[in-house]
């Protein structure tokens, strides 16, 4: 393990990093100072606001870091493009590349934030006072980083000309829904070649009838959750075409077809659900056509039969399976985790800027420091040759622990450090083993297989 730690090799790829967007920063003081604002993003400081990053910075006064994410001549969409190219270079993989989409809302007090006002956050698990942020993230084999991010512009600002004036809106930004900022996104991430084989996404944007016809049009696969109501095209065989309820069509699959999968692997164990796939009916007329697929994938609680959930699957049908799609749709759980690690790690939510351009620029640094963590960690992996039996593999918080330690802060007593971090490892695989052992026991005395 001391080993195959390479804290000189971490630098070596944080210097790679600085230079890919350093050209983006026209004057060496911004250049410098957005470097050092990124490694204070990394490092331990308690809140990533503006006075605590200038103080791990090194700044006498938090006012160059203000004008680094306010008046500063950058533009953090061209830095938005390297960190999507940083993520594909390191992480890129187009057999299990996966496009993720989610939302996640900024708890605030005030009115003067961009974009804030009482809205639905499944942050604060209702309506509250926040800014709503749109997310692309791209999960592989290799690790999971986000590629790109909207903020979303309620109809009350987009329409209100001295809130925008105030916040520095731009002109050309309108009004758009939450499914129409994610395809603006999406549509970046196609145009940049962005490998993935598959997408998936809450049912906020799979409801959305015209994002999943964009999705068809650009041959994109999908695993898309949907409303229990969501309408969908069947065919009755004395009535012909027809639309029926998500859930009525659940109704339908026959007992047989249910089948107990994991939709990957918790903290606690594999996450077991019982699952179907039911085929949707579509008009196909050309060869084209026909080698695509419609399907509706329904998923069964185990403790409660009654609770399901439902998704809308469109893929090749030559390399469709039940065991295919369940992995993608539990692949959406990889963005909560994302998003997780980037608030209590990286300061995505710790932010105290108003402005649109701020905003931006503060959150793609943000996920540019999340980014290299996790590239780090991709690293890390192929490097470390450890019994399984051992240790986990090293998480992104654990990656950013001892980055802090051994990079970051330049600590002499290296060894300690990773005894640390063997110990918290090799304690969290027997708690993991024992959750794993205990749900494998419910599961047998509740009679399942």
């Amino acid at each position: 393990m001391v080993e195959s730690l390479q804290p000189s090799r971490w630098a070596i790829q944080l210097g790679e990093l600085h230079n890919r967007i350093a050209r983006r920063f026209v004057r060496p003081e911004p250049r410098r100072r957005a470097l050092g604002y990124f490694k204070a993003l990394i490092s331990p400081c308690e809140r990533k606001n503006g006075w605590q990053i200038a103080e791990a910075a090194g700044e006498r006064t938090p006012d160059g870091m203000q004008r680094l994410l306010g008046t500063s001549r950058w533009d953090a969409d061209e830095v938005r493009d390297d960190l999507r190219d940083y993520v594909v270079e390191h992480l890129g993989d187009k057999r299990s590349g996966v496009l993720i989409l989610d939302e996640t809302g900024f708890l605030k007090r005030g009115e003067s934030s961009v974009g804030v006002c009482r809205q639905y956050s499944g942050t604060a698990g209702g309506v509250d006072n926040c800014q709503v942020g749109v997310f692309l993230a791209y999960a592989s084999e290799k690790g999971t980083a986000f590629i790109d991010r909207a903020l979303y512009l309620p109809r009350g600002w987009a329409s209100d000309e001295n809130r925008r004036n105030e916040a520095g809106v731009p002109e050309e930004v309108q009004f758009s829904t939450k499914p129409v900022l994610a395809q603006k996104m999406l549509e970046r991430a196609f145009d940049a070649g962005v490998p993935a084989s598959w997408l998936t996404a809450d049912a906020l944007y799979g409801s959305n009838r015209a994002f999943r016809v964009f999705l068809e049009r650009r041959e994109q696969p999908f695993v898309v959750a949907v409303k229990s109501d969501e309408s969908l095209w069947t065919l009755d065989e004395r009535r012909g075409p027809m639309q029926m309820r998500a859930d009525n069509l659940a109704e339908d699959v026959p007992p047989e077809h249910w089948r107990r999968l994991s939709a990957g692997v918790g903290s606690k164990g594999p996450r077991l659900y019982e699952w179907a796939l039911r085929p949707i009916f579509r008009l196909q007329f050309t060869e084209e056509e026909r080698y695509w697929g419609h399907w509706l994938l329904v998923r069964r609680s185990l403790e409660d039969p009654q609770q399901m959930s439902y998704y809308v699957v469109y893929a090749p049908r030559p390399s469709t399976t039940l065991e295919a799609v369940v992995k993608v749709a539990g692949t959406r759980w990889r963005i909560e985790s994302g998003f997780s690690e980037a608030k209590d790690g990286f300061g995505l939510d710790d932010y105290q800027v108003r402005r649109w351009a701020g905003w931006h620029r503060h959150i793609t640094l943000s996920l540019l420091a999340h980014a290299f963590v996790s590239v780090v960690r991709s690293s890390q992996r192929s490097l470390e040759e450890i019994p399984f039996e051992d240790l986990l593999p090293p998480t992104v918080p654990e990656v950013r622990r001892l980055m802090c330690s051994l990079l970051l802060a330049e600590l002499p007593e290296q060894r300690a450090v990773l005894r640390w971090s063997r110990w918290r490892r090799r304690h969290q695989l027997r708690a993991k083993r024992c959750h794993c052992r205990r749900r494998r026991l419910q599961h047998q005395l509740g009679g399942g297989a």
